[in-house]
Formats: C-alpha cells, sequence, structure tokens
C-alpha cells in the first residue's frame, strides 16, 4: 500500500509555477558559488516528526490517522512505516535522511529484544537506501522517551541506566556506520536537571565527561569517520541542560579534552530558546572550529517552548547561511528539516508543503548570501573595522610580544587620545536588506 500514491514526484518549475507540489526556487542543479546548489544544502528529512509524532500535544491527543499507528504488530507497523517514509523521502527528492533508534524499531521488552529489533530494521533501511539512493546525514539514538531516562541518561544517578544508554549509543552507533551515515548526533534532552536539592552538578558533568569520551573512543575503534556532534539546546524537557548553548558545550568538550574530536549540531529553535540567533550560534561555532551541521525550523516568538515549525523567513536565513558559506561550509553536515506540520494539517501532502516551502526558503536564502559573498561589501566592511589588529602593532599584542606595561606606556608616551569610529550597522543593515529586496 502506498501512502503517497496521488502526489508525484516533487520537481523543481520555477518561480512562476502555479503547481504547490512543485519547487520554486530550489533547483538542485544550479551551480551556486562552484558547487552545486544539493551539494551546498544537503538536506534531510527527519523520521521522528514525520513518522513517529501522532499530532498530540499536552492539551489534546494524536489527531494524524497513519496507517503505520495501528493494525499490526510492532515491527509490522515499523516495516510499513519503513516503507512509507522511504516513498516521501524519494518522492521529496532529498539526499538524505536522519533518524533516532527507537523512531524506526520498536522497545521491546527487555534490552535484548529492544536490540534485536533494531538490527533487523537496520538491515530494512540499508535494503530503503539501496533502492532508492537516499543516504544517511545521521543517526542517533532516543535517550530521552522512555521513563527509564527521567532522570537523564549518561547522567542519570544510577549507574546501571548509564550501562542501558551505552547499549543503544552502541547499537546506533554500528548501524550509522553500517548504513553509511556521515555523522553521529548527540542530543542530551533529559542530560539536566529540575532541582539543585536532590543533583550532584559536578558529578553528573563528570558522568557526561566519561558517557562523551567513551562514544569518541568507540568512534576510532569501530573505524566510523564521520563526525560526532553534540546539539545544543538550553532547557524542555529538563528545566536546565548541560549542553545549554555552543559556548557552554565548547567549554564543557575543552574541560574534558574533546575539542578536536566533536563540533556541534545547530538546532535553530534552540538557539532562539537559548537567548540567541541562529546565527550567532552559527558564528560562535565558526570561530570556535566545531561547527557541524544544521536542524532547520524556527520557534513562535509568542511560545516559550520548542515549535519546530518550518523555516519561512528568507532574510533571516540567508543571514545564517552567509555564516556558514564565511565558516567555510558545513563539511560533513548539512540542512536536516527537524520540524514538523501543525497537528491540524492532518492530509498526507501536508508533510510535502512544509517541506517543500522550507527547501524553497534555504535555497532564496542561499542565493541572497551568496550575492552577498560575491558583492563584498559586508566583509569589506568587517575588514576595515578591524584593520588596525592586522598592522605589524596589532599582531605584536596578539601574539603576546607586547606587555601590559608597555602598552601603557606607550599610551603616556604618545599622550594621544583616540576618536571612536561609527560601527554603521543602520548602513549595514540596509545593504542586506538591498540584498533582499
Amino acid at each position: 500500500m502506498s501512502y503517497f500514491e496521488h502526489i508525484q514526484p516533487i520537481r523543481y518549475e520555477g518561480a512562476d509555477s502555479p503547481n504547490e507540489l512543485a519547487f520554486k526556487h530550489y533547483d538542485k542543479d544550479r551551480m551556486v558559488l562552484g558547487k552545486r546548489m544539493e551539494e551546498h544544502l544537503r538536506f534531510a528529512a527527519c523520521y521522528w516528526h514525520n513518522f513517529v509524532w501522532t499530532g498530540l500535544d499536552p492539551f489534546g491527543g494524536a489527531t494524524f490517522e497513519r496507517p503505520w499507528f495501528q493494525g499490526g504488530t510492532p515491527m509490522e507497523l515499523a516495516k510499513a512505516k519503513a516503507d512509507a517514509a522511504f516513498e516521501f523521502f524519494a518522492k521529496l527528492g532529498l539526499p538524505y535522511y536522519c533518524f533516532h533508534d527507537r523512531d524506526v524499531a520498536p522497545e521491546g521488552a527487555s534490552p535484548r529484544e529492544s536490540h534485536e529489533n533494531f538490527l533487523r530494521l537496520v538491515d530494512v533501511l540499508g535494503e530503503k537506501q539501496q533502492a532508492t539512493g537516499l543516504k544517511l546525514l545521521w543517526g542517533t539514538a532516543n535517550l530521552f522517551s522512555h521513563r527509564r531516562f527521567m532522570s537523564g541518561a549518561a547522567s542519570n544517578p544510577d549507574p546501571e541506566i548509564f550501562k542501558l544508554a551505552a547499549l543503544q549509543v552502541r547499537d546506533a552507533m554500528d548501524a550509522t556506520l553500517k548504513l553509511g551515515g556521515e555523522n553521529y548526533v548527540l542530543w542530551g534532552g533529559r542530560e539536566g536537571y529540575e532541582t539543585l536539592l536532590n543533583t550532584r552538578l559536578g558529578q553528573e558533568m563528570d558522568q557526561l565527561g566519561r558517557f562523551l569520551n567513551m562514544v569518541v573512543e568507540y568512534k576510532h575503534k569501530i573505524g566510523f569517520q564521520g563526525a560526532i556532534l553534540i546539539e545544543p539546546k538550553p532547557r524542555e524537557p529538563s528545566k536546565h541542560q548541560y549542553d545549554f548553548d555552543t559556548a557552554t558545550v565548547y567549554g564543557f568538550l575543552v574541560r574534558y579534552g574533546l575539542e578536536k574530536e566533536v563540533k556541534v549540531n545547530i538546532e535553530a529553535n534552540h538557539a532562539t530558546l537559548s537567548g540567541h540567533s541562529f546565527e550567532h550560534e552559527i558564528a560562535t561555532a565558526g570561530a570556535l572550529g566545531i561547527l557541524g551541521s544544521l536542524d532547520m525550523n524556527r520557534g513562535d516568538p509568542q511560545l516559550g517552548w520548542d515549535t519546530d515549525q518550518f523555516p519561512n523567513n528568507v532574510p533571516e536565513t540567508a543571514i545564517a547561511l552567509y555564516h556558514v558559506l564565511q565558516a567555510g561550509g558545513l563539511g560533513s553536515g548539512g540542512l536536516n528539516f527537524d520540524a514538523k506540520v501543525r497537528r491540524q494539517s492532518i492530509d498526507a501532502a501536508d508533510l510535502f508543503h512544509g517541506h517543500i516551502g522550507g527547501m524553497d526558503v534555504c535555497a532564496q536564502a542561499l542565493l541572497i548570501a551568496e550575492k552577498m559573498i560575491e558583492d563584498g561589501r559586508l566583509k569589506k566592511a568587517v575588514d576595515a573595522r578591524y584593520a588596525g589588529w592586522d598592522t605589524a602593532a596589532g599582531q605584536d599584542i596578539l601574539q603576546g610580544r607586547r606587555s601590559l606595561d608597555a602598552l601603557a606606556d606607550q599610551v603616556l608616551q604618545t599622550n594621544t587620545d583616540v576618536a571612536p569610529v561609527s560601527g554603521r550597522q543602520e548602513v549595514l543593515e540596509n545593504l542586506v536588506n538591498r540584498f533582499c529586496g
């Protein structure tokens, strides 16, 4: 049975096409800065929001009636879900997809049964990839949904649960390697605390550091060549999560000797929940050398939680992709739509509309970022602002060749005040707006 039998493969038809099930701007073969658009954007769709989420929210039950939600054994439904997922991915024309272990295979009655369920479905995914040509952008383990993880996984006060988390991560890493995955992601949704009254904060951080070192050690043991990525988030579901934002993650990596081994998978909605902008998190990761991959979604400015909506703001996305390009691109990473249709969008076609819109927004944004780079005025303005640091005197300071005393004495000797220079923010904002017009 085909869940999407009435939907034809999605094609690029141009901005004037009246077809709602066609790309208006995403032309995967268009050359952008010497590379095909598809190679820059490296789109992926997620298994979880599209094929696991039922539409429930804290105040109401499921609204989606998908055929793989009921009518068979858990393993039969998992196979039906895989059939639907790969039909969707292929018709959308995606190069990649992403999954959690529990997205693709059901939890069993015991750890061994869960392990065996997952191995069987990994074989199914491999067959699907071979049949469709799809690739795995990244895999990950769900260490937050089951009640055993209510107090965390790696940071759990019970070492037995730490061991259960180790099993899931090992299996998910093995699956990612087997399926040719290009990255492996860890999201610590429960790696945080609700109250310090019952928490040894320092110990939990040490547990997390040890767990991540074990992940890196295992990566090298099995010969996985992809990147290990942490996905920062400030809160929700935990009140306070240890991977609050990119800067916090970097400090954690340095403390546990992992800054050369681990990068970040930055989600737009998580960035705004931490009080930052998406481009701030991207620029921070780029400056620190840990930019890995992106989850493309947006939050609702009137709501204070993770709404996971598809991106629809072209200028904001253009600034984000400009910083990606300035950082040298995403390497083995890509743009994964960790986004979901609204719970009132109950038709199968709505899954396509959400992704088509998001892909078109990113395509428009990439073309704007290309114009900004080729024009060069924005970069020239920034370079001019910091030109003093490129001089011999500026480099002497940065390279440690001048002491605090020497600088202070030089100021007294020259006895010259320095007038401030305008940052010209409004000029630059106007320039960006003209590119987006």
